[in-house]
């Protein structure tokens, strides 16, 4: 900082943790962006991984100057000592259940973390920030956001299509798991042509999603800002809930495929093997708990 010609103080920085596949770097970002960003660290062909981001944080002195740290879900588990992955409790600030698919956009008070204990609700590691110190970027949460949008389209619908050819340069691959970075999304905002493309639904859902990041995600922040955002949850869960029926014809589909327009018993045995993501039965698990008895297996 003094080689800079900055005066540091650390109330006025934030720092920023990110990594590729080819390295993982720390960056200092001035609150308000009224100073160029300071690098401060790099490591080459590093993953990230607890201990990794522990050595970072020792190296750069973290515990005396406490700044608040500004990363993606993934690295905010791995400072907090949470376990990565598709787990229960996989939020840091209140105990969501990511399992009740049923609660999702629907419920909006879940208790919150009481703290952070090992071997419970998904902690394995101490954790080496105060929780109170994370802050979340607003990109992350629109690439959350729009990953949900892009995975609820038909494959074979309009609106997928439009994104086939309105971003030629990226796989279709990508696409399916919504491989976009901030300024493809903002082409995409400011595109009037996608509404046209999109079923009712997913217009509705799209125009949502669309407020809340003009009014809510980006500098400007509305002051019903509370009401955008119950607007964007409700249209998402109609959105999601056309997704799992549309699923179940793409499915059956298949089979019919398969059995070339022939009804068979076989068939039906078939689509039993459907298992459906709103389903979720205990009867599954008592079946595999019963053959481990039976077959003794551990």
């Amino acid at each position: 900082m003094s080689a800079l010609g900055h005066k540091h103080i650390s109330k006025e920085w934030r720092l920023f943790i990110d990594g590729s596949k080819r390295s993982l770097k720390a960056v200092l970002l001035h609150n308000g962006n009224k100073l160029p960003s300071v690098p401060v660290a790099y490591g080459a062909h590093l993953k990230e991984t607890y201990d990794i981001l522990k050595q970072i944080l020792e190296k750069v002195n973290y515990e005396e100057h406490k700044w608040h740290v500004c990363a993606d879900l993934k690295v905010v588990a791995l400072i907090l000592g949470l376990q990565t992955g598709y787990t229960k409790y996989c939020c840091f600030l209140c105990e969501w259940d990511s399992r009740a698919r049923s609660d999702h956009f629907i419920k909006q008070n879940w208790p919150l973390r009481s703290g952070f204990v090992l071997g419970q609700k998904n902690v394995i590691n101490e954790p080496l920030v105060p929780f109170e110190k994370i802050i979340l970027p607003p990109l992350h949460i629109k690439l959350g956001l729009m990953k949900n949008f892009v995975k609820a389209l038909p494959k074979d619908g309009p609106g997928f299509l439009f994104l086939k050819t309105k971003f030629t340069m990226l796989s279709e691959a990508k696409i399916k798991e919504c491989i976009f970075i901030g300024p493809n999304i903002r082409k995409l905002v400011n595109d009037l042509a996608s509404l046209s493309s999109f079923r009712p639904i997913e217009k509705n859902a799209w125009l949502a999603f669309v407020d809340v990041t003009k009014n809510f995600l980006g500098n400007h922040k509305s002051p019903d800002f509370h009401e955008k955002i119950n607007r964007m949850l409700d249209a998402y869960q109609k959105l999601l809930s056309d997704e799992h029926s549309e699923r179940f014809h793409q499915e059956i589909a298949e089979y019919e495929k398969r059995f070339q327009g022939r009804w068979e018993p076989a068939m039906l045995a078939d689509c039993w093997s459907l298992q459906r993501d709103s389903v979720t039965t205990d009867y599954e698990r008592k079946a595999h708990r019963s053959e481990k008895k039976f077959f003794n297996v551990e």
